[in-house]
């Protein structure tokens, strides 16, 4: 600990990416990167912003952007927020929308950790509520009276790590349950089966939805996000952004992303095998032994009943196949696993049937 660092650096707990390992013939299911490759639409696109024009200050209201997007979900371009990654957008969330007089900020025990670790960034005071058995998310829990009102409430739709979704009706009770409070719905997955809040903003000021083109789109390398929500909202999230920085994305990252959002033919063409190779990937494992929950995301969250998950993982990292293991309270015996392409998944099962001595 650096006696030259502000006063809470040392308490804070920071989030754990996926590794990021070197092995020679590595197949990453860790880290739940798209299998398939941007649009090329958007690589060409991003080619030709490598111009002299780099020399120049993107647009900082990046407003053709913000109206493409805003087009696709029948918004207006100020119901749009734009961020580098949806990660900065949360960051921006918890420091414009939950620091609300000491009020706790509601969310699942079982998430996506970096809320946590935001938490304690922000000095957010928060209330965990538990998933229920199955790890289902009870929207009753979250309707009910509460004294005081929360500052917020976030969860992940599909969840993070679970991959498991409320409906929009759920979501809908969630908002009119707590008109005083942001309900924020983190959808980094939601291309990959589930509805979108987006569809709710209309009928509910409150709500925020939070996308990233790093999954669905594939530029997790590129790191765009943006968020949907009431105008009021939008406007809170921009006034912190412009007081931390006004340039997020930059001339390469507006063209690519423009272009991805465009290319709707390979965005469907691609999510679509993603969700194929998840339901074979499922019944595969099923067929080994593990248990695996429902997922609408590009991951499926399973565990071995007669094995244990860090061992699995290990075995594995020994092949070359990197999956993710929580050391957290009620996961720490599954296995969050990227859905790869089919040759990619077939290759992992087999592995996994070598390690668990399954006959052929």
């Amino acid at each position: 600990m650096s006696t030259l660092w502000s006063d809470h650096i040392a308490g804070l707990v920071p989030y754990v990416p996926g590794e990021q390992a070197r092995i020679p013939n590595l197949l990453k299911l860790n880290t739940n990167e798209n299998p398939y490759g941007p649009s090329p639409r958007a690589i060409e696109a991003m080619r030709a912003a490598l111009s002299d024009d780099m020399r120049l200050y993107p647009d900082y209201q990046a407003l053709d952007l913000r109206r493409t997007i805003a087009d696709r979900f029948g918004l207006a371009p100020d119901q749009v927020f734009l961020g580098n990654g949806s990660d900065e957008i949360l960051a921006h969330v918890f420091n414009a929308l939950f620091l609300r007089g000491g009020r706790p900020l509601w969310l699942p025990d079982v998430t996506y950790s970096f809320y946590k670790t935001y938490c304690r960034l922000y000095a957010v005071p928060h209330r965990l509520i538990p998933l229920d058995e199955d790890f289902v998310l009870r929207a009753a829990d979250y309707t009910g009276a509460a004294d005081p009102e929360p500052a917020g409430v976030i969860f992940a739709n599909p969840n993070a790590p679970t991959g498991r979704t409320l409906s929009l009706d759920e979501i809908a009770a969630i908002a009119r349950a707590r008109p005083d409070s942001a309900v924020v719905v983190d959808e980094a997955y939601v291309d990959f089966g589930a509805e979108s809040a987006a569809a709710l903003i209309g009928e509910f000021p409150n709500v925020l939805a939070v996308h990233t083109l790093s999954k669905s789109r594939s530029l997790a390398g590129l790191r765009v996000g943006y968020a949907l929500g009431g105008a009021d909202l939008i406007a809170g999230l921009t006034r912190v952004k412009d007081s931390f920085n006004s340039y997020p994305l930059d001339r390469v990252a507006l063209a690519g992303a423009q272009a991805a959002i465009e290319d709707e033919a390979w965005f469907d063409r691609t999510r679509h095998a993603v969700i194929e190779a998840r339901e074979q990937l499922a019944r595969d494992l099923r067929t080994l032994g593990f248990e695996v929950l429902p997922s609408q995301a590009n991951f499926v969250f399973a565990r071995h009943p007669g094995r244990d998950a860090a061992a699995i993982a290990a075995g594995l990292r020994e092949t070359g196949i990197l999956v993710r293991h929580f050391r957290a309270p009620r996961i720490d015996q599954h296995l969050r696993i990227t859905v790869g392409t089919p040759e990619q998944c077939a290759r992992l099962c087999a592995a996994l049937r070598a390690w668990l001595s399954v006959p052929a």
